[in-house]
């Protein structure tokens, strides 16, 4: 079990080792992401995560990668919407370089103007490739439907006006809020030594000071609607999103189980009828996206644009239907899959640090792997006919579709459908 302690200055550390690994994964994970910006600062958190890899501490861009690589060691960053993630993979004996040099990248970052200018080039490059493929287009153009000018209805990445905004100064400040001790775990798994990394922790970040004010998110609001955008592609692209609840709710894995019945798999109701039966999509399937307050149940379809109204059509139905149709056979086989997907994770010393993190910050405590099979164990079929039937309740859906113009009035279809 992963034993959790905590610095003065507000910094977690975490610590879950796993017998018989020769491997460890250190992660320095920020509960801030892209939701905490404000429109002028759009994609900053992003344009940071690149920036800090620049230089950092006594290292410069190279030094921070050789530095790791000599030693066998993966580095790598992400941010999201709520998080920010540095994570290093190293041996067992590398743990101590990994920690040095992701702290340089979280307190001690250089920020030199003149990498900044390079550096708003490569994310431009970002965005614009971004929004030449397809199935990256879709789901930016669907998340905008969605939340409209909010923080979570924005791209991540930010536009090339907002990024260009940014200068040295600016950027530092907004380095100490989005990483703000506060909100800092340090989450280590596989073959580490709790005494080690804590001391290393303390050396590390016990220093680090937060910013002058509170940060906070403001409370999102599902607004729906639907974005089409005609391009000449060989196939359409689809998504549809519903409102639905986040991970801190209790109906979280009844979420988690009807999309993994809707369109988690080959056995799902999706591909069965979408593409097995009617062959309207080779790719067809369901997910959901939660956040600390809600979350969607999405589907993404790629078919020709001549099967997109009735392919709008299908995934409308097996909504609507679904919640009141699961037999037991099928929530048997999703709490199976799903089980059997957060064992195979926790296989992973990075996927398990990063999910620990997670978890402290939403829950302020890692959940025991039996107590989440036991929340998937519990879901009935009771549960899914409730969530399916506040699923179609809102009224409210967000539909975005990308390619031929023939497709466009698969918005249209899925909504009717679904809501009448």
């Amino acid at each position: 079990m992963a034993s959790v302690h905590h610095l003065p200055n507000g910094v977690r550390v975490v610590c879950d080792p796993i017998p018989g690994l020769e491997t460890s994964a250190l992660c320095v994970v920020a509960g801030r992401g892209a939701r905490f910006e404000d429109p002028a600062r759009n994609g900053w958190s992003h344009l940071l995560e690149h920036m800090v890899f620049k230089g950092a501490g006594d290292r410069s861009a190279m030094a921070i990668v050789e530095a790791i690589e000599a030693q066998g060691g993966q580095i790598n960053a992400a941010t999201g919407y709520e998080r920010t993630s540095f994570q290093v993979r190293c041996l067992a004996d590398g743990l101590a370089l990994g920690a040095a040099v992701l702290a340089d990248l979280v307190l001690s970052p250089k920020l030199d103007g003149q990498d900044l200018a390079r550096e708003k080039q490569v994310v431009g490059q970002e965005i614009a490739e971004a929004a030449d493929t397809p199935d990256d287009l879709v789901f930016e153009m669907a998340q905008t439907a969605a939340y409209g000018d909010q923080p979570l209805g924005r791209s991540i990445l930010g536009t090339v006006q907002s990024i260009e905004s940014a200068d040295p100064t600016s950027l530092a400040h907004w380095r100490a809020s989005l990483y703000d001790p506060a909100a800092l775990v340090i989450s280590a798994a596989g073959a580490v030594d709790e005494a080690q990394l804590l001391d290393l922790a303390d050396r590390h970040f016990a220093k680090a000071t937060g910013p002058d004010g509170p940060v906070t998110a403001a409370d999102a609001v599902f607004v729906g609607g639907a974005a089409v955008e005609t391009k000449p592609l060989e196939q359409a692209n689809l998504v549809f999103l519903l409102p639905t609840v986040g991970v801190s709710s209790p109906d979280y894995f009844a979420l988690r189980l009807f999309a993994e019945i809707l369109g988690g798999g080959m056995a799902s109701r999706l591909f069965q009828e979408a593409r097995e039966k009617r062959g309207l999509a080779y790719a067809v399937d369901a997910y959901s996206e939660t956040y600390a307050d809600q979350g969607v149940l999405g589907v993404f379809a790629g078919c020709a644009a001549k099967d997109a109204a009735e392919l709008a059509k299908v995934a409308a139905a097996q909504i609507a239907g679904l919640g009141e149709s699961v037999t037991a056979a099928e929530l048997a086989r999703a709490k199976a899959q799903i089980k059997g997907a957060m064992f195979m994770m926790r296989e992973s010393p990075l996927a398990r640090a990063e999910q620990t993190a997670a978890q402290l910050l939403l829950f302020d405590r890692p959940l025991p792997p039996a107590e989440i099979a036991a929340g998937i164990e519990a879901v009935t079929l009771a549960d899914l006919a409730r969530l399916g039937a506040d699923l179609c309740a809102s009224r409210r859906a967000a539909v975005s579709v990308l390619g031929p113009r023939q497709a466009a009035s698969a918005a249209k279809a899925f909504s009717e459908t679904l809501f009448g």
